[in-house]
């Protein structure tokens, strides 16, 4: 599903305003930057951190990139980022996350705050009950996260709600690998 970059698909893409590392934040631009590659358009919160550090990667590979946001919380927030070339603001946090998810053809999640957390959780929920959208953790922070979501059973699959959808990677080249599977491999697939 397309709706913002009609040159190619667009990715969502949920990481902090703290990077846990430096190898953390290489890796989120590296991500923004093969994504942009891939020809995807690109939807972040706007602000800085990961988030910047994955615009930073799209932008350097001419992406459009959407900051999303709540309108009411612009000006606390603070300015966007340099790198967001357009921006959309939300009366909520519903109608944010429905943006996100109803606009994505693919959501990457690296580690963050509450909101990422809160991001991620509504991206495994829609992909498991409206639309089977690919959503890839990426990063030590975020395999460490799935890892005890599955281990203490709030995340786990069902014939009613599989989890195909859900990928990981560790490294940048991983994630290219994975990005090109995507276009070869019906989601979902082996």
């Amino acid at each position: 599903m397309n709706g913002l970059h009609p040159a190619g698909q667009t990715a969502a893409f949920f990481g902090g305003v703290r990077a846990a590392s430096g190898n953390e934040e290489t890796l989120a631009e590296e991500i923004g930057r093969a994504l942009a590659q891939a020809g995807y358009g690109f939807l972040h919160g706007g602000y800085n951190g990961l988030m910047e550090a994955a615009a930073r990667g799209a932008s350097s590979a001419g992406a459009p990139i959407t900051a999303v946001t709540l309108a009411d919380k612009h000006e606390e927030w603070g300015a966007f980022n340099p790198y967001a070339t357009a921006s959309v603001h939300l009366p909520d946090l519903g109608a944010r996350l429905n943006h996100y998810l109803d606009h994505a053809d693919l959501v990457v999640a690296m580690g963050g705050g509450i909101g990422t957390l809160h991001e991620l959780t509504a991206a495994a929920y829609y992909a498991t009950t409206i639309r089977p959208v690919p959503v890839v953790l990426a990063g030590a922070t975020a395999l460490r996260l799935l890892a005890f979501l599955r281990e203490e059973k709030w995340l786990y699959e069902t014939p009613t709600r599989p989890l195909g959808f859900l990928h990981t990677v560790e490294t940048a080249d991983a994630f290219r690998t994975h990005l090109a599977a995507l276009h070869t491999t019906p989601i979902g697939g082996a």
